[in-house]
């Protein structure tokens, strides 16, 4: 019952639109009601539950037995098919399981990719651990090796991955999990008749321990500064409120504790980047897009140690602000983001259950403006979606990965020049229900598209790993 009153006082007060500060640091100040349930961290508390109470269901009807499967291996997508699975210019090339990729649980999440010397490597987040592998030239998943969960925590499957220079660093929302920095040159070094190697927790990744109660919820970088942030290191009730937390790694061995912005409180998830956007007032200084439940909060972080809030902006249907990526790091001027429980809770453009993408034009940081939107064409969730090179890679849970071409946002910010151009659905279980799909918490959690190479990453909650690639025009 009391999980059903969170969802209705969310759902209702969604539509609650915010009014605005005039003032240089803008911020919006919404319905109280609505304020409270995010503060205090019931409406996250909700999410995880009906996640994990979801996945026990697919778990206890066989979902997670992805051995069944196939294909396995490489499989044109012709006439719409690659197998079983639906698609539309993308081929698979490989898959394999979470048990065939070391994880005693079986169960997927978070990824990231790390290239070195034109080899692509990834890092897969599941339940018990990370498993390492490596993308062959011809799409196969070479299997190298696995880093436990950190001594001392449970296994959980929130676990969060990022990449930066050649670190490797994981978190989780499993309590004395802290955050793991891991080598990955390391991975360069094992012998063919080591693989796959286990590598110890506690000797082989260096672990900061500067949280709360080492508990995190996402993990992000600056992809040209030496420091990263954690995001959502509960417990809410902490002076660092489980916002911005920066870790400073120029020694990644040695992993140190800067700073903290605390002040919008939960940080669910950010891009942090230097500033090379239109607006001349902040040029030089370091932002954080962050996604704050039911904000858009843009930050300067150039002070680690006193960083700002530049602005804090809520929209129409705000139901949980998931996460966001700028359209080019080189000219800041739109965004793309998406919200995790607008379809959910019929909120809104996602009254209907069709995931949304809202379109956010940033070029005066301190007003930032809702422009237009993409409606997807499968019903489902939207999760994660990454841009590169005019193409925003999204993982949409049960619909899969699906490809946009945003391109044409700069000349047309109403969305209505961005097109689908290619998908690939991981979860063929609910393709036969009304709107190709179900609004639930199954199939990706995330996928990796920014190989160079063209290689495209896919990590599932039930099955494993795939390997795809894009086949359209470039």
């Amino acid at each position: 019952m009391r999980s059903l009153l969170i969802w209705t006082l969310v759902a209702i007060s969604s539509g609650a639109f915010a009014q605005t500060v005039p003032s240089r640091a803008r911020k919006t100040i919404p319905n109280p009601a609505r304020k409270a349930a995010y503060q205090s961290g019931q409406v996250h508390e909700s999410i995880m539950r009906n996640k994990t109470e979801a996945w026990a269901f697919q778990r206890a009807a066989g979902k997670y037995n992805s051995r069944k499967h196939r294909p396995l291996s490489y499989t044109p997508c012709v006439n719409g098919r690659a197998g079983e699975f639906q698609c539309s210019n993308i081929d698979l090339y490989s898959f394999k399981s979470h048990a065939e990729l070391g994880s005693a649980i079986g169960e997927g999440s978070s990824s990231w990719g790390w290239t070195h010397k034109g080899r692509d490597f990834a890092v897969l987040g599941q339940a018990d651990g990370a498993a390492f592998i490596e993308i062959l030239k011809n799409g196969e998943i070479d299997y190298l090796g696995r880093l436990p969960q950190t001594e001392g925590a449970l296994p959980s499957i929130w676990r969060e991955i990022r990449v930066s220079g050649d670190t490797a660093v994981i978190g989780s929302e499993a309590v004395n999990h802290h955050i793991q920095f891991f080598d990955l040159k390391k991975l360069l070094t094992i012998k063919k008749s080591e693989k796959p190697k286990t590598f110890d927790s506690v000797k082989d990744a260096a672990i900061f321990r500067g949280l709360p109660i080492g508990r995190s919820h996402n993990i992000v970088i600056n992809p040209e500064r030496p420091y990263v942030v954690a995001v959502g290191a509960q417990p809410r009730t902490h002076e660092y409120r489980a916002g911005l937390l920066f870790i400073d790694i120029k020694d990644p061995s040695n992993p140190t504790l800067v700073g903290v912005q605390p002040e919008d409180g939960y940080v669910h998830d950010a891009q942090c980047l230097p500033y090379r956007g239109p607006d001349k007032r902040f040029k030089g200084i370091d932002i954080c897009y962050g996604y704050n439940e039911d904000t858009l909060t843009i930050y300067d972080v150039t002070n680690k140690a006193n960083a700002t809030i530049i602005s804090r902006t809520s929209y129409e249907g705000a139901s949980y602000t998931h996460q966001g990526w700028v359209l080019d790091p080189n000219n800041q001027h739109y965004l793309v983001l998406d919200d995790e429980l607008d379809e959910r809770n019929k909120a809104g453009l996602a009254a209907d259950g069709f995931p949304v993408t809202y379109i956010w034009d940033i070029s005066d940081l301190t007003a930032p403006k809702l422009t237009g939107h993409y409606k997807s064409s499968v019903k489902g969730i939207d999760h994660n979606q990454y841009v590169a090179n005019g193409k925003s890679y999204q993982s949409n849970y049960g619909a899969g990965l699906r490809i946009l071409d945003v391109s044409s946002i700069p000349r047309d910010p109403t969305g209505a020049g961005v097109r689908e151009i290619g998908f690939f659905d991981v979860y063929p279980e609910d393709d036969h229900e009304e709107g190709g799909g179900r609004v639930a918490f199954v199939g990706s959690w995330s996928s990796y598209g920014l190989y160079k190479s063209g290689w495209i990453l896919i990590n599932t909650i039930e099955r494993g790993a795939y390997v795809v690639r894009y086949t359209g025009k470039k």
